[in-house]
């Protein structure tokens, strides 16, 4: 769906079809870009979606369709997993196993309320998923797959982790980070898996000041006349606050 935020910005929020293959899954949501006729876009992706944002830009490199990435709690190889090997089985399990599978990368112990509401959301989310829908995720999360930086070097990236307990590894953040070099990087003090639900002021900061740097551009993602110069410094303060109280 196409909306406008209250801050002006464009927003298109996508849950796409059952797909068994990454490249199903680039080349359906390629149709969907020149359904919607966009020729380049600026992608938000956490974890699977980070992944697959990153495989999609790789797959249009030589057409380029994104513009920059924004990727939170995001890997860059499947192998992080260790499932490689039963990923081509997925399809054939039930839907209470693969729930579970999911289920086990959730955060374990006491957490904070908003981090708790979150994962809830997250847990009826998953019971609202069919079995193709779950093993489908499941077998592109884990196939054997890796992203190469070198076929997206010229797109400006964004990084977004957390410092708390999530699915990924240090290994494999640490491994996103020397594949993108150049990349920015925002840092949650705690977020879990899901900092884009429990922690979404702080996210939204981090991904308009991302969007900041294409302003006066022909990939703008904001439309100038509905956000004042005021504004904006209001957003930047807020982010800078928000940096000093995680470094404290």
């Amino acid at each position: 769906m196409l909306t406008l935020t209250g801050w002006g910005y464009r927003v298109i929020s996508l849950q796409y079809p059952v797909y068994w293959g990454l490249m199903e899954f680039c080349d359906g949501f390629r149709k969907l870009l020149d359904h919607l006729q966009l020729d380049k876009v600026h992608v938000f992706g956490a974890s699977l979606g980070g992944f697959l944002a990153q495989k999609f830009a790789e797959f249009t490199c030589k057409s380029p369709r994104v513009h920059s990435l924004i990727l939170c709690n995001s890997f860059s190889d499947t192998a992080i997993f260790n499932q490689t090997w039963t990923a081509n089985s997925f399809w054939l399990m039930p839907a209470f196993m693969l729930k579970k599978i999911v289920l086990g990368n959730f955060a374990k112990g006491p957490v904070d309320p908003k981090m708790a509401s979150a994962i809830d959301f997250m847990v009826d989310r998953l019971e609202s998923l069919s079995q193709s829908e779950l093993a489908s995720r499941l077998t592109l999360n884990c196939q054997n797959s890796y992203v190469e930086p070198h076929r997206i070097h010229d797109v400006a990236v964004t990084i977004i982790d957390v410092f708390d307990q999530s699915a990924l590894s240090l290994e494999a953040k640490e491994e996103m980070y020397k594949l993108f070099p150049n990349a920015r990087r925002a840092h949650l003090k705690t977020g879990g898996n899901f900092p884009y639900l429990c922690r979404s002021a702080d996210v939204n900061l981090y991904i308009q000041v991302h969007l900041r740097q294409f302003h006066g551009t022909r990939y703008a993602a904001i439309n100038p006349a509905m956000v004042i110069a005021e504004e904006l410094k209001v957003q930047e303060c807020h982010l800078k606050t928000c940096q000093e109280s995680d470094e404290q």
